[in-house]
């Protein structure tokens, strides 16, 4: 089970440095917003601050480095990187799937990162899945605590699993178990798609049962089918996920569904964002904290310092947004109206 772990987990890396696997047919719909310029912003460029706060800590940004990796050799490195640009820029950290940490020990120095980033967020992250495969309430606590997190996101990834050599596809009852989690855990416990979305309706069910944030995770960034299919040696199952390269909800169309019905919980915009200017728009719409993922894995594979320049350029396309507004503050910028949808 180890070496399949950091086999696939290896593989997923060097997949998602390439262009195959983004999604085709559908994108993150931030072409669809415009924010409206302001050409007399009478404010000093100098005094917008990007200052937030997540789950209730105060942090620099509105910024999440979304879950990637763990669970391999080069996960190690390039969570070190993230992590230590993290804490220096005061970017939220999401740790991918920690799965692998649980099941075999050698893995769980690519998990544990608190000693790179000793004072930000850390969210660990679980397949909502495994708590249909033995995961208990203990295991997750003891993964929170092995990572030194301050959240649990749940990811939900039903079509991967798929497609996905061995997944596990038992998605039944989930939603109960998900409930008992919340309430057997001390942390704050979220949920999140990996690339397919999810609808305001979904997300009533998850907040109803405890979930105190969400990802969207909307489609328009990496596909998760487009992946598994250049991993899996099975033509029909290869076959079978070409139909699903446009498929999900798109990360507009996410915030605006979940907005619809759920009013008072922290969302996270993922999900094909690419810039500061895409930050700007998500959280126009409501989003409280914006993630990026595989827009930043190939400096992470290489340098700390070239993970700096990619945070540095996000927050000053997202100041400058805020300036072509005349906005100085996040809160601000959630409430504006100089957005429109198109």
């Amino acid at each position: 089970m180890g070496s399949e772990i950091n086999k696939r987990k290896a593989e997923h890396i060097t997949l998602c440095l390439t262009d195959q696997v983004a999604g085709k047919g559908i994108t993150s719909g931030m072409e669809s917003v415009r924010l409206v310029h302001n050409a007399l912003p009478e404010i000093d460029f100098n005094d917008i601050e990007l200052n937030t706060s997540f789950l209730g800590t105060p942090i620099a940004t509105p910024f999440l480095i979304s879950s990637m990796t763990g669970g391999a050799e080069q996960a190690g490195e390039i969570n070190k990187h993230l992590a230590t640009a993290a804490e220096e820029r005061g970017w939220v950290f999401a740790l991918g799937s920690t799965r692998a940490l649980i099941e075999k020990e050698s893995f769980r120095e690519s998990f544990q990162i608190r000693k790179y980033a000793p004072t930000i967020p850390i969210v660990a992250n679980l397949g909502a899945v495994q708590l249909n495969y033995g995961f208990s309430a203990e295991q997750c606590k003891d993964i929170v605590n092995m990572t030194g997190s301050t959240a649990l996101v749940l990811h939900l990834n039903s079509i991967q699993e798929v497609i996905q050599t061995n997944g596990d596809t038992n998605f039944e009852n989930l939603l109960p178990k998900i409930d008992q989690l919340t309430k057997n855990l001390e942390i704050p416990v979220g949920i999140k798609e990996v690339g397919w979305g999810i609808d305001g309706q979904t997300a009533k069910k998850l907040k109803d049962v405890g979930i105190q944030f969400i990802d969207v995770a909307g489609a328009g960034g990496t596909s998760w089918s487009q992946v598994e299919k250049l991993r899996s040696n099975d033509s029909i199952r290869k076959e079978a996920a070409e139909a699903f390269v446009d498929w999900g909800i798109s990360t507009i169309e996410s915030l605006v569904s979940i907005k619809e019905k759920v009013n008072d919980c922290p969302l996270i915009a993922s999900g094909g964002m690419r810039t500061g200017v895409d930050a700007a728009k998500a959280m126009a719409l409501g989003a409280s904290h914006v993630g990026f993922a595989r827009s930043i894995l190939k400096q992470a594979t290489t340098s700390t310092e070239a993970v700096l320049n990619a945070m540095e350029t996000r927050e000053l396309e997202l100041k400058m947004a805020m300036f072509g507004l005349g906005i100085k503050t996040i809160q601000a910028l959630r409430q504006t109206d100089r957005v429109l949808l198109t």
